[in-house]
């Protein structure tokens, strides 16, 4: 089950809700650890035991961590445990096709006869998610950040909230901890909640669903076939369907957090109009990249090592955020490109991109228009020889590939939703709104949304969240 579907909207969310606000204060960790599992079995019912497992285990970890403070040895054990138990599941999961194919690959370049078999593996929902969540509660019960909750209800409904369970925001413990003890509600914080889950799902319905299908009838017309102007439209086209399907995803989750008494972090905020890869890193999937500084970069030193740790603990980071997206090498390829141009920039051209003029704005967008298509075109096209050629039609400025009658056709077919996607794409549109949020025009605008989504939705055009399968 998603958020953007009828069933969901109609069914799962208002009897969840309808139950949730009569029940005793008490029981509404409970109902929403209970409804969370539910809400999970929509999806991926055979894995409900392993979100299950995953619970208790780390729960009775946690608890023995505090039972051994004082003896470090015993407690580093529970810690590497816990990291053995947790990454072990994502890595089988996740990676062990990835690794067998590329042993396979290697022992025919040997000229090896002896192949292994990939496993029929399908990747539980969430797990990348939740994974790094539960990571970050037993480190920051190890380092005594935070005391391990002595509740497995509301440890349970903390790690399965079904709001951000299966595509985040990745929520640390200690933002919630609060909110899981006592938490309040009232008409105000519903009514805020709601409008932000359906700009959410407008951003995911009305735009990111419709501008996805010229991504794929780019796809479709096949990339020999394709002129460079198109190679850039459709690259245009996958970038923000990518943007608005994650961007509302969050937002959802954020609408829903509120509405239950929970503040859900903010996961984007407008990195198109970013200047720099680096200010872009700041406002895309917020949540991600603070778990990696914390979790990971400032663990290694950070910066306080000299010029070339920092580069090495930069290469590390982004290698394995790379590799977190997916299991193969397109990912890791993205990851590096990523790298390189944060080493780039921090050495060189971070204080010439964000010169407050005319000329360096000029040059800094421009140059943050060509990383972010090229760079979601790699993220896009794990085929790395249908990604060259793809690169190559963006390139290839030849008169055969400047045909722009394929191209032309498609541009007028989607100029609406192109103009929309760059308009919402900044933060003009949401700061407007919030200015009306409180009044008639604000409800107009949220009954219009909400009720265009649910048509579009009606017909049968959705997609499924692009990063459900990351």
């Amino acid at each position: 089950m998603v958020f953007s579907s009828l069933s969901f909207i109609f069914v799962f969310l208002p009897i969840f809700l309808a139950l949730y606000y009569i029940s005793p204060a008490n029981c509404r960790n409970f109902l929403l650890f209970l409804g969370s599992m539910v809400f999970y079995s929509f999806g991926e019912p055979y894995y409900i035991l392993l979100i299950f497992c995953s619970i208790a285990v780390n729960y009775l970890i946690a608890r023995g961590m505090k039972r051994f403070e004082g003896r470090p040895l015993e407690k580093t054990a529970l810690l590497i445990l816990a990291l053995i138990y947790n990454f072990g599941f994502l890595i089988f999961f996740k990676y062990t096709n990835f690794f067998i194919e590329n042993i396979n690959a290697l022992l025919k370049i040997l000229d090896i006869h002896w192949r292994f078999y990939t496993l029929k593996l399908t990747l539980p929902l969430g797990i990348s998610f939740y994974t790094f969540q539960i990571v970050s509660y037993v480190i920051d019960v190890y380092l005594r950040k935070i005391e391990a909750d002595k509740s497995f209800i509301n440890f349970g409904a903390y790690l399965s909230m079904f709001p951000q369970l299966i595509a985040g925001p990745i929520v640390i413990y200690s933002d919630i901890r609060d909110a899981l003890e006592e938490r309040s509600f009232s008409i105000s914080s519903f009514d805020n909640g709601l409008k932000t889950f359906i700009i959410g799902l407008g951003y995911k319905v009305i735009i990111a669903n419709r501008i996805g299908t010229l991504w794929n009838e780019v796809c479709t017309i096949g990339f020999e076939s394709i002129s460079t102007p198109l190679a850039w439209l459709g690259a245009f086209a996958y970038s923000m369907q990518l943007y608005f399907d994650f961007c509302g995803y969050s937002m959802m989750a954020v609408g829903l957090g509120e509405m239950l008494g929970f503040e859900i972090p903010v996961n984007f905020r407008h990195p198109y109009t970013s200047r720099s890869v680096t200010d872009f890193w700041r406002r895309w999937h917020i949540t991600l990249g603070a778990w990696f500084r914390e979790y990971v970069y400032i663990p290694l030193g950070g910066n306080r090592c000299g010029k070339v740790r920092t580069i090495l603990n930069l290469f590390i980071v982004w290698f394995l955020t790379g590799f977190w997206h997916g299991a193969d090498w397109n990912f890791i390829l993205w990851g590096l490109s990523i790298f390189v141009l944060l080493v780039i920039e921090k050495t060189i051209t971070y204080r010439l991109l964000n010169a407050d003029n005319i000329l360096a704005k000029l040059i800094s967008h421009t140059y943050m228009f060509i990383y972010i298509l090229v760079s979601w075109t790699i993220f896009a096209i794990s085929d790395f020889s249908e990604l060259w050629t793809y690169l190559v039609k963006m390139f290839s400025f030849t008169p055969e590939n400047l045909n722009i009658t394929d191209f032309s056709r498609l541009l007028i077919t989607y100029a609406p939703l192109l103009v929309a996607s760059i308009i919402f794409s900044t933060s003009f549109p949401e700061k407007l709104f919030d200015k009306v949020r409180g009044n008639l025009i604000g409800i107009g605008i949220a009954f219009i949304v909400f009720w265009y989504s649910v048509y579009y939705l009606s017909i049968g055009l959705n997609n499924p969240f692009l990063y459900l399968r990351f």
